[in-house]
């Protein structure tokens, strides 16, 4: 094929009618230099952006809990219900949000659950005020949750933009621009207590209301649908039945179920552990942010460095630092010493996005190797991409699922050791457990040599 009749092709990588587009190759060299490239950048700046604030929504409640003073009667129990909450909706969203692309495609849906998350910040925005009953402020709490779908639905399409070299950089680049929202909230609910105090909290998410709209629009005049995306809405049942699914999602609960459930508990955590040193909110909201902002931009280069080095390898060590980093967490609580407990958890902030980056480059990896075991054996090679792309993008959306339903976890973990001990000690000691388990699971799956070994994962 001549390089002109490869630009042409290229060129209707351009949005058809309804913004779709028909024709799309990343795999293929020239295709990707002669336009599927700036094509694929374009959607994935305004992928950030529109996920960025639906994590900023979706982490709400880890700031406006720390404005429920004793005027709204709320215990430390029921605050860490409250941030279970919308961590549990938001995991339960993100299988259907994933679906949502291939059955309406990337940017459509990108709109339509832009403009959804007008309802959790108007609500919030409006009503939270002393007075208002605990059932109100839960149910605030889990309209919350759709903006943990928008991961799901923006990693599977942009999954499906990228070409396998990629991958891992793209992935780990638009999941921590979107991760990034949640250390952002952190610094809005700074910058409302520290200019109209504690007495404001709707103010917080009033902030997020033009930039809402602004996701919204940006998506519907940039962003583009694949139609190859839509599939035929069984890859989901098929990807259930491969073992690595779950492998793969017990191993997203260890890495971004451990950023979520901190990112919604540091701030309480603190609160309650450290009372006299954070006996007011501004007192925590000055340091909640700092583990999130690190660990949403390491993510990308977890990512990069499992793009080189393969991500099983990344992924193995990083739960390695993770649990040692809970070991200095336990050190510290047991000491009472804040400035080794800041340290152990800005570690596990930074180790478990790391562990983010590396993770997701492995879910699309792990059906490469097989699609390549197939061709090998005399298989299609464009029905096997075609194969490996549907399965992975399924994978996404149920280990992201999973993954979140983590953060409810560790919120759980963090209520009942605090209501047994009074300390997080009891929560500690779990995560130390459960990272060996991780690590054991990626050595035992992914590095250890054995008959059917996913290559290059």
């Amino acid at each position: 094929m001549t390089a002109t009749t490869e630009a042409a092709r290229a060129a209707r990588a351009h949005p058809l009618k309804g913004r779709w587009i028909d024709d799309w190759r990343p795999e293929d060299p020239a295709f990707w230099a002669a336009g599927g490239a700036r094509t694929a950048r374009r959607n994935l700046v305004f992928s950030i952006f529109s996920e960025h604030i639906g994590f900023s929504v979706w982490t709400l409640w880890s700031v406006l809990v720390l404005f429920l003073g004793p005027a709204y009667g709320i215990d430390p129990a029921g605050k860490f219900t409250l941030t279970a909450v919308p961590a549990l909706v938001g995991s339960a969203l993100r299988i259907p949000y994933t679906l949502a692309v291939a059955r309406f495609g990337g940017r459509n849906w990108t709109i339509f659950s832009a403009v959804l998350l007008l309802v959790p910040a108007v609500l919030a925005a409006v009503l939270i005020e002393p007075g208002v009953s605990f059932t109100t402020l839960l149910v605030l709490a889990a309209v919350a949750g759709v903006g943990g779908g928008n991961f799901a639905s923006s990693m599977a399409n942009i999954n499906a933009f990228y070409p396998q070299r990629l991958k891992g950089w793209a992935l780990g680049i638009n999941a921590g621009g979107g991760n990034l929202g949640v250390a952002v909230v952190q610094l809005v609910g700074l910058a409302v207590l520290a200019t109209a105090g504690k007495d404001h909290p709707g103010l917080v998410a009033g902030v997020y209301i033009p930039f809402i709209v602004l996701a919204a629009l940006g998506a519907a005049l940039a962003m583009d649908n694949l139609a190859h995306a839509r599939n035929d809405g069984r890859a989901m049942r098929d990807v259930c039945r491969d073992g690595h699914t779950w492998i793969m999602s017990v191993l997203y609960i260890g890495t971004f179920g451990s950023f979520i459930g901190f990112g919604f508990a540091f701030g309480q955590v603190l609160q309650v552990q450290f009372r006299a040193e954070f006996d007011t909110p501004i007192k925590a909201a000055y340091l909640t942010f700092l583990g999130p902002a690190l660990g949403s931009l390491i993510r990308p280069a977890g990512g990069w460095l499992a793009d080189r080095i393969g991500g099983a390898k990344v992924t193995f060590w990083t739960f390695v630092a993770m649990a040692v980093s809970a070991v200095l967490v336990l050190t510290a609580s047991q000491l009472g010493s804040l400035a080794l407990f800041l340290t152990g958890f800005v570690l596990l902030f930074a180790f478990s996005g790391l562990g983010n980056g590396s993770t997701y480059k492995m879910i699309p990896a792990i059906f490469r190797a097989k699609a390549q075991a197939g061709v090998a054996d005399g298989g299609d090679p464009d029905a096997a991409e075609h194969e490996a792309r549907r399965l992975s993008g399924a994978l996404i959306g149920i280990a992201g699922a999973v993954g979140a339903f983590g953060g409810v976890l560790v919120n759980i973990a963090f209520r009942q050791s605090f209501l047994t001990y009074g300390t997080g000690d009891g929560a500690y000691i779990a995560f130390i457990a459960f990272y060996a388990v991780c690590c054991a699971l990626t050595w035992l799956v992914y590095l250890r040599a054995r008959p059917g070994r996913p290559a290059g994962v």
